[in-house]
């Protein structure tokens, strides 16, 4: 078992920055990925950002270029670094982590993000 502690949303004007951290614990050896999922009103869930294991990163077209993730092993934390923030922007930030052979997803508790224009 993962438990995925999430902080650091709020509300932010457009072209204002946040950081998401999320804290993991539990079976964390076992974790080969994690990453950053938003959902938005009457939208399905999204990928937002990934870092692996071995610190490969992918971006959703629509945060590159504005995100970072980044982790820190010592901490078992991943940051989201969110820059040139836009409204559309605005939705619940999930933190995911897969884990094992079978690669069983594990998700944090959300976090919201709002962004006004």
């Amino acid at each position: 078992q993962v438990q995925l502690v999430e902080s650091g949303g709020g509300l932010v004007q457009a072209g204002g920055s946040l950081r998401l951290s999320c804290a993991a614990s539990g079976s964390i050896f076992g974790i080969n990925a994690m990453g950053w999922y938003r959902q938005a009103p009457g939208k399905q869930r999204e990928l937002v950002a990934v870092i692996t294991s071995g610190g490969s990163t992918n971006y959703a077209d629509s945060v590159k270029g504005r995100s970072t993730i980044s982790r820190d092993n010592a901490k078992n934390t991943v940051y989201l670094q969110m820059n040139s923030l836009k409204p559309e922007d605005t939705a619940v930030y999930y933190c995911n982590a897969k884990a094992g052979i079978l690669s069983i997803n594990y998700w944090g508790q959300g976090t919201q993000v709002t962004v006004s224009s």
